[in-house]
């Protein structure tokens, strides 16, 4: 094997004319060139070797070069999509406090409106027939007169009985006609002796009187009416004076 090994160095050195090795040095040259071949065998394998590592690290530092840059971007991202969120959110918030807010104004209002209807309804019930009543006041006032012209010691005289059964059918009128207005809530007030009310009461005259004290009614003229604690026509009344 040795021999066959060594045949192209034997040929170069026939070509040339130099002298041959012996066997022991054929042997030794091919050990070393052998020895050689194999170290540099090894070292290609290790350059081989190492090439894809060096390789791989360059690539894994790429990689995470590409990585990190879209990590940030992602965090970034998802942080900027919160933020609108909450921007949403604080939006949608201040929405519905708003339309809360029309919401009991409304409400307020229909309830209002429905009290104010209410009432309009109660007063319309009411007061309807107040025009019609204050017409018949006048014809209240004038039977109050008829009965109070019949001298008071001829109303139950038997000497003149048909004045006497005037004066009583008057009265029965009048009592009549009064039942009908407290049936409607009309109440007649006459306020003999009672402080002086704006409200209720027609000043028509003051004068003085020491034995009542000032702004007291000391005599009524007319009557005055209330339907359902409304005036509706005030009483005609004479006030005492404030002395001077």
């Amino acid at each position: 094997k040795a021999t066959t090994s060594m045949l192209p160095l034997r040929r170069v050195l026939l070509a040339r004319r130099l002298p041959l090795p012996s066997q022991s040095a054929e042997a030794l040259m091919l050990a070393r060139h052998r020895g050689a071949a194999g170290g540099w065998a090894r070292t290609l394998c290790a350059k081989a070797e190492a090439k894809p590592e060096a390789a791989a690290e360059p690539a894994a530092d790429a990689a995470e070069a590409e990585a990190a840059p879209g990590t940030s971007e992602g965090t970034d991202g998802d942080a900027a999509r919160v933020a609108e969120l909450e921007a949403q959110l604080s939006e949608l918030d201040e929405q519905l406090k708003a339309k809360h807010d029309q919401v009991l104004r409304a409400l307020a209002e229909a309830d209002n409106a429905r009290r104010r209807a209410a009432i309009d309804v109660e007063n319309a019930s009411k007061f309807s027939v107040g025009g019609f009543a204050k017409d018949l006041l006048d014809v209240a006032d004038n039977l109050g007169r008829a009965a109070d012209a019949v001298p008071a010691e001829l109303r139950d005289s038997e000497e003149a009985p048909v004045l006497k059964n005037l004066y009583e059918g008057v009265v029965l009128v009048d009592t009549v006609l009064h039942k009908v207005f407290s049936k409607h809530g009309l109440t007649k007030i006459e306020p003999l002796g009672e402080k002086f009310d704006p409200n209720f009461h027609n000043a028509m005259f003051e004068a003085p009187d020491p034995t009542k004290e000032p702004g007291t009614v000391m005599h009524v003229a007319s009557p005055g009416y209330v339907m359902h604690d409304r005036c509706l026509r005030a009483a005609g009344v004479g006030v005492v004076q404030k002395p001077a």
